[in-house]
């Protein structure tokens, strides 16, 4: 019943040291136990490192009370689980003042994985619900640098066929912009870039996303690039030239957990720059093929299922490569039931399924063991054979035009809140663009520490290089 492969694979590193799971914007891996075996992503633990906030069932309340809409199933299960600002996001909507959703990718390969696509489908629905102006970032310059062996050529057509992927997830052109790093730089956008770089210290860039020496320097500077993406005036084509107004217009960003640091720093050159901050809304990863702690790759064809794979090599990948919280035997199964939270096939039946109910039942059958591995990879299966077929039938349909339509400077049209209430604000008091506003976000305890500790490695260098040079000129 249970997969071999991972058990054998589990005891050859039996040996293998402990190591604490690792979430940033390029790596992600669940903590390594003394038995040797990758561990789910403790989310719990993020929402303490990064400092944000658990979405809750009063969250959920709220959202579907100021929109009148039922929250999106990946808000239902936890599978979007955190957020910044959210209730600030909220309350514009309310009031039916103005934001806009902020979301990107970085084009890697020539079909995007299912686990590409949650955001997406997550922002597009976000798009639906609030009628509001959507960005999408082709960060093809990020992809090049990053990478030692990727050309500029190979990066850029991968982002003409990633956009195309993009567009198929069925976002409305009419309210979105899409953009390449390479084709839109310069300007207004570019202006607020070096805004962002001016206040990005090394020493912050160090702590935060773990550069050191051997950087190279456009990786330093490549948060200010995504981050002024995050401002509603490196867009005056939608929102308009004034930046005394379209500074105060928030983002609000829809990502995966692992690109929070970007927008910790974002948002703490905000408050100092008095612009508004960008709110962001986060999502867990959907696990690899490998299971449990583990996450899709796009140069790594068994790890994912491909928007691009046709059902045979579906059902191949699903049956083959999908990790199984079932039993040895089919006994056994009916005996103690299978594991749902690390079996690979309901997990995925937990972002693709719309039917809570039926994943309820689903869940229950396999825990209890009515359900064998089986069948329920079956499900799986069928759910992602619909899901890819869909898309496909929508990707055929992508043309070039279309493409240099989303990307083409263009004015946007959207309506926002068509019923917002009026709130009266009170005598001498600001409107809040984030949380305290003025202020900034806290760095976490670990990259205080990690700046205090190079800043007195830098103070030994000056210190030594001050004596060095007190020495060479005694002896002249």
């Amino acid at each position: 019943m249970a997969d071999k492969e991972p058990k054998v694979q589990a005891a050859l590193a039996a040996d293998a040291p402990t190591t604490k799971q690792t979430v940033d914007p390029w790596n992600v891996a669940g903590e390594i136990g003394a038995d040797g075996v990758a561990k789910a992503i403790n989310y719990l633990t993020l929402i303490d490192e990064f400092g944000t906030k658990k979405i809750l069932d009063e969250d959920l309340a709220r959202f579907e009370k100021v929109t009148g809409k039922k929250p999106h199933r990946f808000m239902r299960r936890g599978i979007v689980f955190s957020h910044r600002d959210l209730n600030l996001i909220l309350d514009r909507h309310e009031r039916g003042e103005p934001f806009f959703l902020y979301t990107g990718r970085g084009p890697s390969s020539d079909s995007m994985h299912i686990g590409h696509t949650i955001p997406f489908e997550f922002t597009k629905w976000l798009q639906d619900v609030f009628d509001v102006p959507l960005i999408i970032m082709m960060t093809d310059d990020e992809k090049y640098i990053f990478s030692e062996k990727r050309t500029i050529e190979e990066v850029q057509r991968y982002t003409l066929g990633n956009a195309k992927d993009i567009i198929a997830v069925g976002f409305d052109p009419k309210k979105t912009f899409m953009f390449s790093d390479y084709d839109y730089m310069g300007g207004a956008f570019y202006r607020n870039v070096t805004r962002m770089s001016k206040h990005i210290t090394l020493n912050v860039a160090r702590a935060v996303f773990g550069f050191d020496g051997s950087s190279n320097i456009g990786k330093v500077h490549f948060g200010a690039v995504q981050g002024a993406t995050s401002f509603a005036s490196s867009f005056p084509h939608i929102f308009g030239p004034n930046e005394a107004v379209t500074n105060l217009i928030p983002a609000l960003i829809p990502c995966a957990i692992d690109q929070d640091p970007y927008f910790r720093v974002t948002r703490d050159v905000a408050a100092r720059l008095h612009f508004a901050k960008p709110a962001l809304i986060h999502a867990r990863f959907l696990d690899a093929l490998q299971g449990p702690g583990s996450k899709m790759s796009a140069s790594v064809d068994t790890s994912a299922i491909f928007m691009a794979d046709d059902p045979k090599k579906i059902k191949t990948k699903i049956n083959k490569y999908a990790f199984s919280g079932g039993q040895e035997t089919e006994a056994e199964q009916r005996e103690k039931g299978g594991d749902a939270e690390k079996d690979v096939s309901f997990q995925y039946l937990t972002f693709f399924l719309e039917d809570d109910e039926e994943l309820e039942q689903i869940r229950k059958d396999y825990t209890s063991g009515k359900l064998l591995t089986g069948e329920l990879k079956a499900k799986c299966i069928e759910e992602l054979q619909v899901y890819t077929k869909g898309f496909q039938e929508r990707r055929a349909a992508v043309t070039d035009e279309l493409v240099a339509d989303f990307m083409s400077l263009k004015k946007l049209e959207w309506k926002g809140n068509p019923n917002p209430s009026v709130v009266v604000q009170k005598e001498n008091e600001a409107p809040a663009t984030g949380e305290s506003a003025g202020g900034s976000t806290a760095l976490t305890q670990n990259q205080l520490k990690k700046i205090a500790k190079q800043k007195l490695i830098d103070e030994k260098k000056a210190a030594k290089a001050a004596e060095k040079a007190a020495k060479a000129a005694g002896g002249s």
